[in-house]
């Protein structure tokens, strides 16, 4: 079997969406997003699975970042929910979900 090497400089990580992981799909004053609509309406999904409550990183997010570094990840790229910021997809921003993506990129740099 060969042996595979990794660049020098190369950055082990995760990536992930914030529909996929947060859940709390209408806290907070969240809006709602394409797909919470999409799953919640008709019978789009087999399952009826939705993100609602998803891996509920928006109440664990200290904990999924403890174990990030537990895993000595070098980074982390992750995508804004944006009906947690804009709620009406326009004008008034939500404090609430700044504050959520203020306080995770704090327990990152930690």
């Amino acid at each position: 079997m060969s042996k595979i090497t990794f660049p020098q400089g190369f950055l082990w990580g995760a990536a992930t969406s914030s529909y996929q992981i947060e859940g709390a799909w209408d806290k907070d004053g969240k809006g709602e997003s394409i797909w919470d609509r999409f799953t919640h309406v008709g019978d789009h999904i087999q399952d009826k699975s939705t993100g609602d409550t998803a891996c509920d990183h928006y109440d664990r997010y200290a904990e999924d970042v403890a174990l990030m570094k537990s895993l000595n990840f070098q980074s982390y790229r992750f995508s804004i929910s944006w009906p947690r910021i804009l709620p009406h997809g326009r004008g008034e921003v939500s404090q609430a979900g700044l504050d959520f993506y203020s306080r995770l990129v704090d327990e990152l740099l930690a």
